[in-house]
Order: C-alpha cells, then sequence, then structure tokens
C-alpha cells in the first residue's frame, strides 16, 4: 500500500512539473502581440527583431532577464550609434558591454562558425549591410572541445545547406545558443564596409 501511495504522489508531482512547464512557455500568438507592443523596447525604435529572431526564445529570455534587456534596449536608445567611438563601452549598472565594431564582410571561406553557451549574441548593423548564416544542425558537426573561457564552440558545415541572410540598419539580430552562426560574410553590395554593435547577454 505504502508504495501504491508513493508512486501516486511521484505521478501527482511529475504532472505538476510538467504543466507548469507547458504554462510558462508562450503561444506564437501571445508572442506576436507582445513584440508588437513593444513592452520590451524601453525607447529604442530605430529597429525591430529580424525575422530570423525566434520570437518565442526572446520573450522566454525577456521575461527571466528584464534587467539586462531593459539596460541594453535604453543604452541604444541614448547613444548615438553613428558617431561614438568604435571599442568596447560598459553600460552603466549592469555587467553587459557593447562592442562597436568597424570593420568589413569577407569571404565565406575566411569566416569562422561558432556558438555560445552562456551567451546571447546581439548584433545590430548600424552602417552598411552585413551577412550572415545559420547552420543546419543536421549536418554540421562540432571540429574542436567547447572553450569555457571563450564561450565558443565551431563548427564544420554544409554550405549548401546554410542559411544565408544580410541585415542592415532597421533590425537587429539575436543568436541564441542554438542558433549556430557566421557573421560578417561578404555580401553583394559594391561596399563591405560595416558598423556593427555587438552586446553578449547573460543565458538563463
Amino acid at each position: 500500500m505504502k508504495k501504491l501511495m508513493m508512486m501516486i504522489v511521484l505521478l501527482t508531482m511529475m504532472m505538476t512539473v510538467g504543466a507548469q512547464t507547458t504554462q510558462d512557455i508562450p503561444t506564437k500568438k501571445e508572442v506576436r502581440k507582445w513584440v508588437k507592443k513593444g513592452e520590451w523596447r524601453n525607447g529604442f525604435t530605430a529597429a525591430s527583431p529580424d525575422k530570423t529572431v525566434n520570437l518565442q526564445e526572446f520573450y522566454i529570455q525577456y521575461k527571466k532577464n528584464r534587467q539586462q534587456w531593459d539596460a541594453l534596449f535604453h543604452w541604444l536608445a541614448t547613444t548615438d550609434l553613428l558617431s561614438i567611438p568604435k571599442g568596447k563601452h560598459p553600460i552603466e549598472g549592469t555587467t553587459l558591454v557593447a562592442s562597436v565594431e568597424d570593420s568589413q564582410n569577407e569571404p565565406l571561406e575566411k569566416r569562422g562558425s561558432e556558438s555560445h553557451r552562456r551567451k546571447i549574441d546581439f548584433q545590430y548593423v548600424v552602417k552598411g549591410t552585413e551577412g550572415f548564416a545559420t547552420l543546419d544542425h543536421a549536418s554540421s558537426t562540432p571540429n574542436c572541445q567547447y572553450d569555457e573561457k571563450k564561450d565558443v564552440i565551431h563548427y564544420d558545415y554544409d554550405a549548401k545547406k546554410t542559411h544565408f541572410f544580410d541585415s542592415r540598419a532597421g533590425r537587429f539580430i539575436i543568436f541564441f545558443p542554438d542558433d549556430w552562426h557566421i557573421a560578417k560574410i561578404a555580401t553583394k553590395k559594391a561596399d563591405q564596409k560595416i558598423r556593427v554593435i555587438v552586446i553578449k547577454v547573460d543565458y538563463l
């Protein structure tokens, strides 16, 4: 009898945990409404999420870590992103650092692939057009061990199964740990020079 009661208690607990987990995941309709409402913007209206962004993950991470996301968007909204000097700029009141990069795109074979486990890659092109790619998981394999210090791992991938896209001012990109990606890939534009803002947000 005791064993039966224990089994019932355990099953009830598992069902409760499962229900809570399901309830924590927003529906696509809820996410679209949240993005459109702009609760997350904190004054930043110059750009919106690119269509490649996992909006459901964005919603979940924002709710878990609102302080960092609010600080990030406030900094973007109150900073002259075209005239600020290149380099690293700490975001006041947080551990976040905004990297302002004046760089240029390169041929695919010169660019490295990567993903991160502890950080989210927020990238916003404020000048020029940057080429990006996301890797197909099924045909990609790690080609090195995970670097704990740098929080990065690199991949071998099939370019034919890789999704390539461009980004420019007006849209921002967010790469979550499941987004294995390549940045600064040469585009079809004549000018490959870019200015991009990169901010690493804690992944919770």
